[in-house]
């Protein structure tokens, strides 16, 4: 059986030097899934580099509107492909059908489709400036190169390599995308370029605005991101595939942005934990195992203090985990990956309370796991016990004073979430001041008596946090205008003549674009 087509400046082509093949697999079973997929060698990588470069440079002549216009047809064509989509995804990952796929994900990523056309039509990520005294402007423009987006394998539609979160923000922002997709979900990959691949003749946009390879050998996937025809890099996934990307981006000093792995903790202060232990073990149960515990913004860890009204919280979440219904991995390796890591916990003084094996042959899958650690061993050996189980898996922290807690907090590394469970009528306000102050500076959205598995795509979203959770603290990969501004560059123009300046900062410009100008935000024109 010959292997599907690249997508490679504008045409469907056979891969001319395959250096193997990749297969999705059905999680549920462990069977390989046809069709094949080539991977790619380096004369192709550079083509598409090419490619993608010279179509950068169209892009800058073409208008907003017609980009905008781009990005609503692609999401008018995953609608119109919703049932084969929905198909395809959950044989490929095994995620649920409904509600997840057709009622969840799939209107999510149409939704920051629309979103970004939004916001390429009304230029709110541009931050338009002028200094009419000096005769200075700026405003952020497209990078000049086209974005390699790497996905992930937990989101085959909202964070797909193509018509994901990242593609979105990439082509709102004027740029082309290289498109690397996840082995996970490959034939789903190939039916969304399919989709976007139309959209890009409707609107007759440059042959590479978009382009597909389904895969590259490690070291040419390191060379992409510092080749200098590259505008920036955007990556989703494990922090050892992120920080290797981000290695080989900071030598050659190409701009990348990463989200990789989290522990997302979860401080349940005394007052919450006497007036409500139920309700907190059942939202802290259904948000460690919902999609198997495969999200990156899954609790990771909570921190609470010993006594009985922990043991009693202990023995209610070990019930409620061992009552959850078994889950897919979505991958063969999951289960070795947390294994790894629960092994890592057990040497530095972790008991496992619950589960702790792989279940669910011939498919991939691990028991509903809960550890227990003191709080003085956390303290001893925060970095391991850090260190994330991508399942469903979580681990209590059991200090012996509210000091301990703040101490705790003090060590959290970087994270995309962290939340606090508080009394509703004040008794933990002194202590939640103490560990929000703490926590805040280490993670990216800070919560109050909320589990973190949701993440809204909204202008006020945060779906970052400082390292190692993302490559850095000020950008966000969920969230319009926001998540643009990382595929941005910023442009300055000094006494440069009226007709010669882009239309957003000249003077004559009839739009209601909020500009800054002399230092006043206003729609008025000058």
């Amino acid at each position: 059986m010959s292997l599907e087509q690249i997508w490679i400046a504008g045409s469907w082509q056979a891969e001319p030097a395959p250096l193997g093949e990749l297969q999705s697999h059905d999680p549920r079973t462990g069977a390989a899934l046809e069709p094949r997929f080539p991977i790619s060698g380096e004369a192709t990588m550079r083509t598409a580099l090419r490619a993608g470069r010279a179509a950068a440079e169209e892009l800058r002549a073409v208008a907003p509107e017609r980009i905008a216009a781009f990005l609503e047809r692609c999401a008018s064509n995953i609608e119109a492909d919703r049932d084969a989509l929905v198909d395809c995804a959950h044989q490929e990952t095994g995620l649920p059908k409904e509600p997840r796929l057709r009622n969840v994900e799939l209107p999510r990523t149409t939704d920051q489709l629309r979103q970004a056309a939004a916001a390429a039509r009304s230029r709110s990520f541009v931050d338009a400036q002028i200094d009419t005294k000096l005769s200075l402007r700026s405003m952020r423009g497209p990078l000049g190169g086209p974005v390699a987006v790497f996905g992930p394998n937990n989101f085959p539609f909202a964070f797909n390599a193509v018509m994901g979160g990242d593609f979105a923000a990439a082509l709102a922002a004027g740029n082309p995308v290289i498109a690397k997709a996840h082995p996970g979900h490959l034939a789903t990959t190939r039916r969304l370029a399919q989709a976007a691949a139309e959209a890009v003749s409707a609107l007759e946009l440059p042959a590479a605005t978009v382009q597909l390879l389904y895969g590259l050998p490690s070291e040419l996937g390191l060379a992409l991101v510092g080749q200098p025809e590259l505008g920036a890099t955007a990556f989703t996934g494990s922090r050892r595939g992120g920080l290797a990307l981000k290695a080989a981006a900071d030598r050659a000093g190409r701009p990348i942005y990463l989200e990789m792995s989290a522990i997302n903790p979860v401080f349940l202060l005394p007052g919450a934990l006497s007036e409500r232990p139920s309700a907190i073990a059942k939202e802290l149960a259904g948000s460690c195992t919902m999609g198997t515990g495969q999200f990156c913004t899954k609790p990771g860890l909570s921190v609470l203090l010993a006594g009985s009204a922990a043991e009693a919280f202990s023995a209610e979440l070990v019930t409620l985990l061992a009552a959850a219904p078994l889950g897919t991995l979505l991958s063969g390796s999951g289960a070795e990956q947390i294994e790894a890591s629960l092994a890592l916990w057990t040497r530095h003084g972790a008991r496992v309370l619950r589960g702790g094996k792989p279940a669910g042959a011939p498919g991939f899958g691990f028991e509903s796991t809960l550890c227990s650690v003191s709080g003085k061993q956390f303290l001893e050996h925060p970095e391991a016990l850090q260190t994330e189980a991508f399942g469903p898996v979580h681990l209590l922290v059991l200090a012996d004073s509210p000091a301990e807690m703040e101490a705790i907090a003090s060590q959290v590394e970087g994270s995309l979430t962290g939340c606090i469970y508080s009394h509703t009528q004040g008794e933990d306000d002194a202590l939640y001041e103490r560990i929000a102050g703490r926590l805040r500076a280490r993670v990216g959205r800070l919560l109050n008596d909320k589990m973190p598995t949701g993440v809204a795509v909204s202008a006020a979203m945060n779906h970052g946090g400082p390292y190692p959770a993302t490559g850095h603290p000020g950008f966000t990969s969920v969230g319009m205008p926001s998540s643009i501004a990382r595929f941005t560059a910023l442009h300055s123009y000094d006494q440069v003549r009226e007709h010669r300046l882009p239309p957003e900062l000249r003077d004559s410009n009839p739009s209601k674009l909020w500009r800054r100008i002399d230092g006043e935000w206003t729609q008025r024109q000058l």
